[in-house]
């Protein structure tokens, strides 16, 4: 690992971990504004985060470590998708590329995880939570090879960061329809991946529409925390991806300071802004039924496959 690669990689897990409860604060607050409510404030999950990081977890008797190591799995993974999407620079690790399959198979680890501690929990919510998680997820895990897959083919490569590069030197093809078609795919399987509307509501304690939350009902203290940050994490690192493969301007194309600082600043407003549009979007639709999303996402798979085929015809 080279000393430029290392502190990119360093920014990448500073800068997500710094700007993650802001980015849900903001989301948050957008929210509650246009509901007409004041809303908890930008900084709140900060707080939130940190009252339960300093709490010790309540573990039920004969619990199985499954309780205890799906938080920090899914927190770990969440932290290596961080490090390999190309969130502020183009700079990667040479043991460990940003390959787009690499990086879906970190995704995976932290999903199954997440359905591990649903099942541990040993109730109906928690096994209802984690059953519609996976299917969610086999559902979702296609749509974001091909779509990616699709914006790959131009550049000649499956590494993130060189298919951001390949973008900003060809900004015509930002437009092209195979670009539209496989970011439109991704931005649905972003919603669905990270439990936001119509897919799921992560504010929602209601048994019958919980997905999210019927997993996490029987974490507490630390390990409700590195849940929740992880879950943040996962958002943020899909949300830059998004917004870097859409609008690549502004990522550091190497390890200088001041490109760093740029990258930071770009990625800061692109995060900013895409979760306030999201947020805003999330006031004006409501939850699909369970047995309707598989539609939404088979749209999405469609859209996926439509700009795979596509770039062979237009590249």
């Amino acid at each position: 690992m080279t000393p430029g690669s290392f502190a990119v990689i360093l920014v990448h897990l500073v800068v997500a971990v710094l700007v993650t409860p802001l980015l849900i604060g903001v989301m948050r607050t957008v929210r509650a504004r246009l509901e007409g409510r004041v809303g908890a404030g930008v900084w709140q999950p900060w707080r939130d985060l940190i009252k339960l990081l300093a709490k010790e977890p309540t573990r039920a008797p004969g619990s199985t470590p499954v309780l205890t190591l799906a938080p920090i799995v899914l927190m770990a993974s969440s932290l290596m998708l961080c490090a390999l999407i190309p969130l502020v620079s183009t700079v990667a690790l040479a043991s460990v590329p940003g390959d787009l399959f690499v990086v879906v198979s970190v995704l995976l680890v932290g999903t199954v995880s997440l359905a591990l501690l649903g099942l541990e929990s040993g109730t109906a919510f928690g096994g209802m939570g984690s059953s519609r998680h996976m299917v969610i997820a086999a559902m979702v895990e296609p749509t974001v090879l091909l779509s990616v897959y699709a914006l790959s083919v131009p550049a000649g490569t499956s590494d993130l960061a060189a298919i951001v590069q390949a973008r900003v030197a060809d900004p015509i093809s930002l437009l092209n329809p195979v670009s539209l078609l496989a970011i439109f795919a991704l931005v649905v399987v972003v919603i669905a991946e990270t439990g936001r509307l119509p897919v799921d509501n992560p504010s929602t304690h209601l048994e019958l529409t919980m997905v999210h939350e019927a997993m996490i009902l029987e974490s507490g203290g630390r390990d409700l925390g590195w849940l929740e940050l992880g879950s943040w994490l996962r958002l943020t690192a899909l949300l830059g991806l998004v917004a870097n493969l859409a609008v690549p301007w502004g990522v550091a194309p190497d390890a200088a300071p001041l490109s760093l600082l740029v990258g930071v600043g770009a990625v800061f407003a692109k995060l900013v802004v895409l979760g306030a549009v999201l947020a805003a979007a999330e006031v004006f639709i409501a939850k699909l039924r369970l047995f309707r999303v598989p539609e939404l996402l088979a749209g999405s798979f469609v859209l996926a496959f439509l700009s795979v085929s596509a770039s062979y015809l237009v590249f």
